[in-house]
C-alpha cells in the first residue's frame, strides 16, 4: 500500500434552484415558477462564485481528487423546491405545502441519482425524506433505492414542539424495516433537529453550543425505544457531530441502562416505575448497541478526538472533509488527515479514511484503489506530522487546542 485511498463520508451537494423544475412532476411546474420567482436565497455561499461546485460534476470532481480523494457520500445542500431554507423541520403550516415539500424532497432526490450516475462508483447519495407520513417515507426509501442511491436516507430530527412523534416512537417501523431490508443506511446530521431558536447574538452562539445535542437525540431515542431489537439489521451513522463525545455518553446510555433495569425488579418506587419494561422493550444494552449498529461520520477529526478511537470503535469512524463548506478542509484535506493521523498504524488510518465508509456505504474499494494510486496521499506523506497549518485554512480541524465535548 503506497497510497490511501480517502472516501468522505460527509460531502453535500444540490442543484441550482431553477435546474430542479425538470425533476418535478409537471402538476407542481405552475407553483414552482410562482414560488422562485419570489424566493430569495438566504445562503451566502449559494449565491458567490463558488457555489456550482454543489452541481459542477467535473469542477467537483477535479477538485476532490486535488484534495486526495476519489469518492463521497453527498448529504444535501442546496434548496429543494417549496422549501424557505435548507432545513428539514422548517414549520408546515397547511397540508399543501406539506404536499409540495414532499414533491420538492423526491425532485432533490431524482436530480442526486443523476448526479451519482455521472460519476459511476464514486458518489454515494443520501435521500431526504420527511416524516409526517411514515408510508410516504418507506415508498420513497424503495425509490430512491432501486434508482442507484447508496448513500441511505437523511433522517430530519424531531425538535421539541415540531409537532411529529419523537423518533423513540414505533410509529416509525415501517422506516426502520424497509431499512433493514434494503440494507439502507439511516443518517443523522448534524443541525438538523435544533428548534428555533432566533437570530439575535445570544442565539446563534446558544444554536452552536447546542446543536450537536440535539442531534445526538437520535441515538438515545432508537437505543431506548427499542429499533435496533425490532430491526437487528439496522445501521445509525452520526454525521458531523464530533466523535470525543461518544465514549461518555455511551457509557452514560448504559449507566441509566443498568440503573433503570435494575430498580424495576425492586419493589414499587419512583424509578421502578421508569425502568418497567425498558429491559424487555430495548434488548441489548446501549453499549452493544452501539457496537452492533452504530457509525460515526467524524468530520474533520479534530487531534484530541482520536486517541478515543478504540473506545469509539476503530470500525466505526469515517473521515469526512465536509466539501464544499468552509468549514471544511478543502483543499488542504491532506493537512487535515496529517493533523489528525500522523504517526498511526497504516492500517488504522486506511480503515478510517476509507475501509469503514466503504464498508457501510457499499463502495467498491478495489476499484477506487485504481483511482488513488494516482492521487491518494502517500503514506509516507500521511506518516509526517504537520508542523505547519496554512495560513487560509478555514476549517476547525486546524483550529489550536481543543478537548473532549461533554456532549
Amino acid at each position: 500500500m503506497d497510497r490511501y485511498t480517502v472516501i468522505s463520508a460527509d460531502c453535500h451537494a444540490g442543484a441550482d434552484l431553477l435546474d430542479y423544475k425538470p425533476y418535478l412532476e409537471k402538476k407542481y411546474h405552475d407553483d414552482f415558477d410562482t414560488w422562485a420567482a419570489g424566493y430569495v436565497n438566504p445562503y451566502e455561499d449559494l449565491l458567490a462564485d463558488t457555489a456550482d461546485r454543489n452541481w459542477n460534476s467535473g469542477r467537483r470532481l477535479a477538485e476532490l481528487a486535488a484534495d486526495g480523494i476519489v469518492a463521497e457520500v453527498v448529504f444535501p445542500n442546496t434548496i429543494p423546491p417549496f422549501f424557505p431554507s435548507a432545513s428539514l423541520m422548517a414549520p408546515v403550516p397547511s397540508p399543501v405545502e406539506y404536499d409540495q415539500r414532499w414533491a420538492g424532497l423526491r425532485a432533490h432526490n431524482r436530480w442526486l441519482a443523476d448526479f451519482c450516475a455521472d460519476a459511476p462508483g464514486r458518489r454515494a447519495g443520501v435521500a431526504q425524506i420527511l416524516l409526517g407520513d411514515p408510508a410516504e417515507a418507506v415508498r420513497e426509501v424503495r425509490r430512491t433505492k432501486e434508482a442507484g442511491l447508496t448513500g441511505g436516507i437523511l433522517l430530519p430530527g424531531t425538535p421539541p414542539g415540531c409537532g411529529i412523534p419523537e423518533l423513540y416512537s414505533q410509529v416509525y417501523d415501517p422506516l426502520w424495516a424497509v431499512c433493514e431490508e434494503l440494507d439502507v443506511p439511516v443518517n443523522h446530521h448534524g443541525g438538523s433537529a435544533s428548534p428555533p431558536l432566533g437570530d439575535e447574538p445570544a442565539a446563534r452562539a446558544v444554536f452552536m453550543v447546542e446543536t450537536t445535542w440535539f442531534s445526538h437525540r437520535a441515538l438515545w431515542h432508537l437505543i431506548f425505544g427499542g429499533a435496533f431489537r425490532r430491526h437487528p439489521g439496522l445501521k445509525l451513522v452520526l454525521t458531523e457531530q464530533g466523535s470525543g463525545w461518544i465514549p461518555g455518553v455511551v457509557e452514560m446510555l448504559d449507566y441509566y441502562h443498568g440503573r433503570l433495569v435494575a430498580a424495576a425488579g425492586r419493589a414499587a418506587t419512583a424509578e421502578s416505575k421508569f425502568g418497567a419494561g425498558l429491559a424487555a422493550s430495548m434488548g441489548a444494552s446501549p453499549g452493544e448497541v452501539w457496537r452492533d449498529n452504530c457509525f460515526v461520520g467524524a468530520s474533520f477529526m479534530r487531534p484530541h478526538e482520536v486517541p478515543l478511537r478504540d473506545r469509539i470503535g476503530l470500525d466505526k469512524i469515517m473521515w469526512g472533509s465536509d466539501y464544499p463548506h468552509d468549514e471544511g478542509t478543502a483543499p488542504y484535506s491532506r493537512e487535515g488527515l496529517r493533523i489528525a493521523y500522523a504517526g498511526l498504524p497504516p492500517d488504522e488510518i486506511a480503515a478510517m479514511v476509507g475501509g469503514n465508509a466503504a464498508r457501510v456505504y457499499g463502495f467498491d474499494l478495489a476499484a477506487l484503489d485504481r483511482i488513488a494510486a494516482t492521487v491518494g496521499p502517500t503514506v509516507e506523506e500521511m506518516a509526517e506530522p504537520l508542523t505547519e497549518v496554512p495560513a487560509d485554512a478555514t476549517s476547525p480541524a486546524f483550529a489550536p487546542g481543543g478537548s473532549v465535548r461533554v456532549w
